[in-house]
């Protein structure tokens, strides 16, 4: 059963909080070390900043070009001096446009194509979860994910993602022993090796 819009909601604020944990332990020296293959930690963080800058726009109706005009591209025009507090303020501004009664009952213009909001809502949410892990993993962080949002993870995934991930934006799934937890099925199913 698909959670109701406040689950979601919630959902999505506690995604948010614990990026923003991951984000805020990063140390001075760290922002430098490569995250993914060709991203560092600064290059995720910035990513994310422009995730949560483009959802405002685009619950308002705006079309992913128009909405592009608004978000600044490139890792230091995305965090702007200091990264913890630029995420906090992209963060913010989401979880408000989000809060909008209409937001989640809207249709919503992505690169993909037409996305209803509640999709959309718990594609960013586990955009957040996984990526956290990524953060932590990269940073010598906590990597221990949040049951709640694991669980949503792999609904989102079961039901959104195949085998072969999605082309440019989510590698494919990799195996898994027999008898795996939560948290390394879903990292999995985003292509990581936990």
């Amino acid at each position: 059963m698909a959670p109701d819009h406040v689950a979601l909601l919630e959902l999505f604020q506690r995604a948010q909080a614990r990026f923003t944990d991951r984000v805020d332990a990063v140390e001075p020296g760290q922002w430098d070390v490569e995250c993914l293959p060709g991203w560092t930690v600064a290059d995720l963080v910035a990513h994310l900043v422009a995730e949560q800058r483009w959802a405002p726009a685009l619950l308002a109706g705006e079309s992913v070009a128009e909405a592009g005009t608004r978000v600044p591209t490139g890792t230091e025009a995305l965090l702007d001096g200091d990264p913890l507090e630029t995420w906090e303020a992209a963060a913010d501004a989401a979880l408000t446009a989000w809060a909008d009664p209409d937001a989640m009952s809207s249709t919503v213009d992505l690169s993909a194509g037409p996305t209803a909001g509640t999709d959309y809502l718990a594609e960013m949410t586990v955009d957040l979860t996984v990526h956290a892990w990524d953060l932590a993993r990269a940073t010598g962080g906590d990597t221990v994910l949040d049951d709640e949002l694991v669980q949503a993870g792999l609904v989102y995934a079961e039901h959104r993602l195949g085998p072969d991930g999605v082309p440019g934006l989510v590698d494919p799934a990799v195996p898994v022993p027999a008898g795996a937890d939560a948290q390394t099925r879903l990292l999995a199913r985003f292509g990581r090796r936990s």
